[in-house]
């Protein structure tokens, strides 16, 4: 029988039904990552610090650093306190460093209106400064052990991949995946939290963008797209984005200088790859703009 009969698709109905959701989290004690952020005693700040380094940032960039921020500011009032170029510097190359901005002012937030303790909830987590859906939803999750719609591009690869037979989930988290997402998640509290933490690392390890480990996948035996031959995504892809020559490079460039201490006007032109390079004066400003850089007298430094 042909590969993509529509005999040998499983129905989608049934394809994450307890049988199926059990093999992840099965799978997940076995073979999830030993990341300090998941351990028992890991307290919600950590978590919230975590998810937030997290956003398009791999594990292994982030882990030094985290480690780092927890040593230096274990609790929200640790961070609100900081000088904000300390924490530019303790950022380091982790990359769009506004979100180190957005994480100070969150946790200036906590303390202000929430005593010093990450808040319950996910109306009051929104309401912080750099919080979207899907933080509150993982800090709801996983630092409060609360029943949560948890979406990441992972976790939508895995659920549109096997309940779908879709390839991709694209790049924006449609109404329809949130349905979806929020229909597969186990009723029980405590389950629906070990299947977000599960299918997440499924994401993350095995059920992966460009090369997919079907072989040793506890949701092959329910995977609509295996049972389809693993057809190709529908979308035209996208071209992945340069970066050498970009401004996300010279403001970079910028930064890890200024991190090294202030600098003149003239000292932050000569990092123009050449004459006709003109990123230098249209970065700085947008740097200055963005609150993580300040000119005094033809002098640049960090807030």
């Amino acid at each position: 029988m042909p590969a993509d009969s529509p005999a040998t698709v499983p129905d989608p109905v049934g394809l994450l039904d307890g049988s199926g959701i059990d093999a992840v989290i099965d799978w997940f004690a076995d073979a999830g990552r030993d990341l300090p952020w998941r351990a028992s005693d890991a307290s919600a700040w950590s978590i919230l610090v975590s998810e937030i380094m997290l956003q398009q940032t791999p594990v292994v960039r982030v882990l030094p650093r985290w480690q780092e921020w927890m040593r230096r500011w274990p609790r929200p009032q640790d961070l609100a306190e900081a000088p904000t170029a300390e924490v530019l510097r303790a950022w380091d190359r982790l990359g769009y460093p506004r979100r180190a901005l957005r994480l100070q002012a969150c946790a200036r937030a906590i303390v202000e209106e929430h005593g010093g303790e990450v808040p319950l909830g996910l109306d009051a987590l929104r309401a912080l400064p750099g919080i979207g859906e899907y933080t509150a939803a993982a800090v709801t999750a996983f630092a409060h052990h609360g029943r949560a719609v948890v979406a990441d591009t992972n976790i939508r690869r895995v659920v549109v991949r096997c309940v779908r037979g879709e390839a991709s989930p694209g790049s924006t988290f449609t109404a329809s995946q949130r349905a979806l997402a929020t229909e597969v998640l186990p009723a029980e509290t405590e389950r629906s939290v070990r299947w977000n933490q599960a299918v997440m690392e499924l994401g993350a390890l095995v059920c992966t963008a460009r090369s997919p480990h079907c072989d040793i996948c506890p949701l092959a035996p329910h995977c609509a797209w295996l049972a389809k031959g693993r057809p190709a995504d529908s979308r035209t892809p996208s071209r992945p984005q340069a970066f050498e020559g970009t401004d996300r490079q010279m403001r970079g460039r910028i930064m890890a200088l200024l991190r090294e201490g202030p600098a003149r006007r003239e000292r932050i032109a000569l990092l123009r790859s050449d004459e006709a390079d003109d990123r230098v004066p249209r970065c700085l400003d947008s740097l200055v703009a963005d609150g993580l850089a300040v000119i005094e007298d033809g002098t640049v430094r960090l807030p």
